[in-house]
C-alpha cells in the first residue's frame, strides 16, 4: 500500500513518476550541451542575434497578449506545468524559460525547474533551483511544500527519519502560509501517519477532506484506519 501511496504523492506534484516521459535524463543531459532550452535560465550562455531576436518576439507577443510581464510569466509557468503533467518534460522546460525570459524575477519559474529536475529524480539540482525560489520568496507555500516532498519521497527509499522531519517541518511553514492548501494538508497527513503520531495524521486528514479530498486515495484512507483506530 505505501508504495502505491508513494507513487501517487510523485505524480501529484509534478514528479512525474505516474507519467510517461518522452525523455530520459541521460538523453536530456546529452541534448543540453547543445541546447540551451534545457538548462535552467538558459544556462547564461550567450545567444546569437538570431536568438536574442526571436526572444523579443516572443516579449512583445506574450506583453500584447497578457499585458504584463508578470502575467505573461505566470501564464508560461502555468503552461509548462500542464505539459510536465503530459509528460513532455522538454516542452515544460521551454516554457520556464521563456518565463524567465518575461519576469526573471518571477520565483515560480524555480517551482519549475524544480519539478522537471523532480521528474527525473535529481534531488541535489531539484532543491538547488526550489532554494533559489525560496530566496525570492521565502513565503511561498507551492515551493515549499514540493521541496518537502522530495525529502518526503527520499526519507522512504532509506528510512532516514531525519529528512521525515525535515519535510514535516517545511509542510508546517507551508501550512502557516496557506492553510487552505489540499496538497500540503494531505501530505502532512500521511507524514504524520509514517511518524506514527495518529492525532495529527487525523488532523490534516480531515482538513484536506473538508477542503474537497481531492488527493486522498481510498488506501490511504483505510490504512490510517486501520493503523490509528477509527
Amino acid at each position: 500500500m505505501m508504495k502505491y501511496l508513494l507513487a501517487f504523492l510523485l505524480s501529484f506534484t509534478y514528479v512525474c513518476g505516474g507519467f510517461a516521459q518522452q525523455i530520459s535524463y541521460d538523453d536530456w543531459k546529452k541534448e543540453s550541451k547543445d541546447n540551451i532550452r534545457l538548462l535552467p535560465e538558459y544556462g547564461h550562455v550567450p545567444k546569437t542575434t538570431g536568438q536574442i531576436e526571436a526572444d523579443q518576439r516572443l516579449i512583445n507577443t506574450e506583453l500584447k497578449q497578457n499585458g504584463t510581464h508578470r502575467k505573461a510569466s505566470d501564464q508560461l509557468i502555468k503552461l509548462g506545468f500542464s505539459y510536465l503533467y503530459q509528460g513532455d518534460i522538454k516542452t515544460a522546460m521551454y516554457r520556464f524559460n521563456q518565463a524567465y525570459l518575461l519576469d526573471p524575477k518571477n520565483e515560480n519559474i524555480y517551482w519549475g525547474f524544480g519539478a522537471v529536475y523532480s521528474s527525473f529524480n535529481d534531488i541535489k539540482a531539484a532543491i538547488a533551483q526550489y532554494d533559489k525560489g525560496l530566496a525570492m520568496n521565502p513565503k511561498s507555500s507551492v515551493i515549499l511544500t514540493d521541496k518537502a516532498t522530495i525529502y518526503f519521497v527520499d526519507s522512504q527509499k532509506d528510512g532516514n527519519q531525519e529528512k521525515l522531519n525535515t519535510a514535516i517541518k517545511l509542510l508546517t511553514t507551508s501550512y502557516g502560509i496557506d492553510a487552505a492548501n489540499m496538497n500540503t494538508t494531505y501530505k502532512l497527513s500521511v507524514c504524520y501517519f509514517l511518524r506514527k503520531d495518529c492525532a495529527n495524521a487525523w488532523k490534516f486528514y480531515n482538513e484536506c477532506m473538508k477542503q474537497g479530498g481531492q488527493p486522498i486515495v481510498k488506501e490511504y484512507t483505510e490504512a490510517l484506519k486501520k493503523q490509528c483506530n477509527k
